[in-house]
């Protein structure tokens, strides 16, 4: 299915937020990790990271690879977990509304 782009765009955030919240990852790991769902280029991740790290949602640390150079881990931090903890219940509420909506339509049919 093709997903609208701005769909993808909007939900980007949240799907990397809970992904990190769930474990420490780096960058190429959540790219695999969100397109086992959504279909996203890899490049549109590392701008929304480096987004997160610089308003505080995220700290970064490195740590040893046995398979190359050091890998740039991220970390959701305290504000980055209240901002997810938001960023979900104004998801879950938006699709509720969406499902309503949509529900509405075709009792009218």
């Amino acid at each position: 299915m093709n997903v609208n782009i701005q769909f993808k765009k909007g939900v980007l955030e949240l799907c990397v937020l809970v992904l990190i919240h769930r474990q420490d990852r780096y960058g190429y790991e959540l790219a695999q990790a969100v397109s086992k769902h959504i279909e996203v280029a890899e490049g549109a991740l590392y701008p929304l990271l480096r987004r997160l790290v610089n308003e505080g949602y995220c700290t970064t640390y490195l740590q040893e690879s046995s398979e190359g150079p050091p890998r740039k881990y991220y970390r959701l931090s305290d504000t980055g977990r209240e901002y997810m903890t938001a960023l979900s219940a104004e998801w879950n509420a938006f699709v509720r509304s969406v499902a309503n909506l949509m529900e509405e339509g075709n009792q009218d049919e």
